[in-house]
Order: C-alpha cells, then structure tokens, then sequence
C-alpha cells in the first residue's frame, strides 16, 4: 500500500502556482496511474488504485497549505497506511525550478505544510520529495513569489520536474525500497 501526497491550496486562484506544483504532480500521477480522483473525504480528495500491483492512494489536501496535516493523519489512520508507505510531494524555495531531491526525513525547513503534516504525523521521518521553485528575484516577497505563476523560460523545467517525480513515483511502486529510488532519483 502506498499514500503519495501533493501539497497546495484548493481553488482556480492557485492552479498553476508555484505552491501547487505538488497538486500538479499528483494529478500527473493520476492521469499516469490511471487513478481517478473522485472521493471527497478527509478534508481532501483522493483516488485509489492498482499500480504494478501495488495499492495506491494519490491525496491532495483541501485545507490549504498550513492546515494539510489536517488531511493525511486522518485519510492515514482510517485506511491504516503505515507511515514508510508516506511520499509527500511540495515546493521548496532552495532548489532550482526543475530539481527534485528525495528525502526519507528533514525538518519543515520553513514551509507551512511540512510543519503541518509534522505536527499532526508526530515526526519529521516520512518520505519526501522536494521540487525547486527557486528564491525570487528583486526582492519580491516569498508569499507573493510561491503563490504567483511560472515564468515562461521555466516552463521546460517545470515539466521536466513533474516527470521525474512522477517516474520516481512509479518506481517506487515497482517494489523498490524508497532509499533505492533516493538513490536512483536524486
């Protein structure tokens, strides 16, 4: 059984953020996984499927960002997904728009979300993949950077950071271990 989960914030305001690229990567997932996300539960939605045999959920919290915790604890609980079956996926300000790095563990490293899922997880070991957006330029404010849009000349890389995540993802449903697509992805 594995529960991969996208971080970002409900509504069309937000589609196409940076913030969302974790929604966009579970909705690459889905459409990759043929895995509908069609249940409205836990504060989110959510699909299941097979996947080379594996049991997937594909989550994306719709509490917005500071509250996804609020989500994933429950939607683990009530279908008793262990947490090394965890991959939460979400931007991060100090990587490169286009890198990705798997993590088994970390801190929130300032970001709402991971403090939330922390929180309410009771620990900051759980898998983790972390997709650059970049710092912003000029002196824009991080809030407005993270909740604006890509940039035309990052679009390639945008994309290239959602198809690395999604066949990280399919490896892992091939029966790796995450330490071995760490290895293989990072």
């Amino acid at each position: 059984m594995k529960l991969i989960v996208g971080l970002g914030n409900p509504g069309e305001k937000y589609a196409g953020t940076r913030h969302n690229i974790g929604f966009d990567i579970v909705d690459a997932c889905a459409k990759e996984f043929s895995i509908e996300l069609n249940q409205a539960k836990f504060k989110g939605v959510y699909g299941t499927g097979l996947v080379n045999g594996e049991k997937v959920y594909l989550l994306k919290p719709l509490t917005y960002m500071n509250l996804s915790g609020e989500s994933v604890r429950p939607l683990m609980d009530y279908f008793q997904i262990p947490l090394e079956d965890l991959v939460v996926i979400y931007d991060d300000l100090d990587l490169p728009v286009g890198k990705i790095r798997l993590r088994q563990k970390g801190s929130a490293g300032g970001h709402n979300g991971m403090k939330s899922l922390i929180q309410h997880l009771g620990t900051q070991e759980f898998n983790r993949i972390r997709v650059g957006v970049d710092r912003p330029k000029n002196g824009e404010p991080i809030v407005n950077y993270v909740l604006g849009r890509y940039h035309p000349e990052e679009r390639a890389d945008v994309i290239s950071s959602i198809d690395q995540s999604v066949n990280a993802m399919k490896s892992w449903t091939d029966q790796h271990t995450f330490l071995e697509v760490m290895n293989k992805f990072n």
